[in-house]
């Protein structure tokens, strides 16, 4: 049970200047340049971190490449990889209010969902993965009796991995846990601002047992730091989310260095799609404004297309505005805020351009649009519904990560479909139906890498995360994430 007297005694605590964690040490860029780090909360300097550049980025996967190659982490047996992996959940788990406060005070997501969705997702995820390792088998071919196939999983070596600031440590724990897992050693660069949480894994990590140069991490800003990441020619895949033209960028310095592979996870504009034969439309309106309201919308997979059947749009757009004007937006480290702070000021400005451009093209607003608490000093939105969206408008066809709703309706299982996928993303979408041959013909014919049907997110590890299209390729979660941090080996014995 969360405690509010514990969060308001941490969320005060002296933040120290935060270096780069690199080779086991947590030491200062190389210029001596610090950023500022500013709070959604109420927009103050909390703390200032290392701006990295070229060169620490460089002497980062030095470090990363010494440990591999020489095997104090990538030869351990994979039942004592596990160990350490264990270890670290258990201290992720043990410190996890301080690091959810931590991370709060970064990126501004309501306490609540962030303690489940940061540092104790993170712990379960490592321990997912330190219990998956030791359980993976190679395979024995079936070849001539005078020949041994043989078919090993090796660790690709050094991984470079970029994580976006919306949920760091939760996203940052699916490529940090199975590269670890899988034998590899990992520079990370995190958002510049939302580093916090992340450092302090790293520390932990090593508290866990990890070993010096096995897993290091680099702040500053992606256009120096980031590109250094994806030009190095010693960084053997990327991984990476965030947005499409990050990920083209990354892309492009691939073909400009080493071919490193590239997994990425980018944007979506997923549809959330109302039949009026769903069961219960009271709980759908529920679960789909938590779809896209939580976290201020800022969320990879939010439902932010609502397409709802025309016969029953009115009504359930009613229901959806109810539920958005009866959410609680404030300071997100109190326990009685539902909703936090948007990111930073840019993405407030952009959210609230994207409203304004929507009704120049005709969309109606029926609830929000506007910023609130000001006073704060924060950053805050009102949960936003944009009702009458064309299927050819900005709103309708381009991702806000912000609490606005796109709103559109639609005749028959044809045209939903149609609308479904009539955008250039692919990475999540949902269904409400209570007839199950159409809840699985929606499940053929959308191009998502996610079809929920009659609920909205809530998918665990046991599932893989990934897109289709310009959402990106490749998957974190499940056992499927560890494909891309193995490569396959065969060995071909003449007997």
């Amino acid at each position: 049970m969360l405690n509010q007297e514990k969060i308001d005694a941490l969320r005060y605590a002296d933040i120290p200047l935060q270096g780069h964690f690199v080779d086991g040490q947590i030491v200062p860029s190389a210029s001596g340049k610090t950023l500022d780090v500013l709070s959604p909360i109420n927009g103050q300097v909390i703390t200032r971190i290392a701006e990295g550049e070229a060169e620490d980025m460089n002497r980062a996967v030095a470090a990363a490449r010494t440990a591999f190659e020489d095997g104090r982490w990538s030869r351990m047996a994979p039942a004592t990889r596990k160990k350490v992996l264990l270890r670290l959940a258990d201290l992720i788990e043990e410190r996890a209010l301080d690091i959810t406060v931590l991370g709060v005070r970064d990126n501004g997501t309501e306490i609540n969902m962030a303690l489940k969705a940061e540092a104790l997702s993170a712990a379960q995820t490592f321990r997912y993965y330190g219990e998956a390792i030791d359980k993976v088998y190679g395979q024995i071919a079936p070849t001539a009796h005078n020949i041994l196939g043989l078919v090993h999983h090796a660790p690709v070596g050094v991984v470079g991995a970029i994580v976006p600031w919306n949920f760091p440590l939760m996203i940052g724990s699916w490529k940090i846990a199975p590269a670890l897992a899988a034998g590899n050693s990992i520079v990370l660069k995190p958002a510049e601002s939302a580093s916090l949480s992340l450092l302090k894994i790293a520390e932990l990590a090593a508290e866990a047992g990890l070993p010096d140069g096995v897993f290091n991490v680099v702040t500053g800003k992606g256009s120096v730091v980031g590109e250094a990441l994806a030009l190095s020619m010693d960084v053997d895949i990327m991984v990476f989310t965030g947005s499409g033209a990050t990920g083209r960028r990354l892309l492009e310095y691939s073909a400009r260095s080493n071919l490193k592979r590239c997994y990425l996870e980018l944007g979506g504009k997923s549809p959330n799609i109302v039949f009026n034969d769903a069961k219960d439309l009271a709980e759908a309106a529920k679960v789909s404004a938590a779809g896209i309201f939580r976290n201020s919308g800022q969320v990879c997979i939010a439902g932010s297309r609502l397409l709802v059947q025309e016969d029953i749009a009115e009504d359930f757009i009613a229901e959806m505005v109810r539920h958005a004007q009866g959410y609680r937006i404030g300071d997100p480290l109190d326990l009685n805020s539902q909703i936090g702070a948007v990111h930073s000021l840019s993405e407030l400005e952009a959210n609230l351009a994207f409203v304004n451009r929507a009704e120049a093209e005709g969309a109606e607003c029926r609830s929000g649009g506007q910023r609130i608490l000001e006073e704060s000093g924060g950053y805050y939105m009102q949960p936003t519904i944009m009702a009458e969206v064309k299927p050819d408008s900005d709103l309708f066809q381009n991702e806000v990560f912000g609490p606005v709703l796109a709103v559109t309706t639609f005749r028959d299982e044809d045209e939903a479909v149609t609308l479904a996928n009539s955008t250039v993303y692919g990475l999540s979408s949902g269904v409400w139906t209570a007839d199950l041959s159409r809840a699985h013909r929606m499940v053929d014919r959308i191009r998502a890498g996610i079809v929920h049907v009659n609920t909205y997110g809530g998918s665990d590890l046991t599932v893989p995360l990934g897109g289709v299209r310009q959402s990106g390729n490749g998957h974190d979660k499940s056992l499927h994430a560890m494909e891309k941090y193995f490569d396959l080996k065969s060995a071909w014995i003449q007997l």
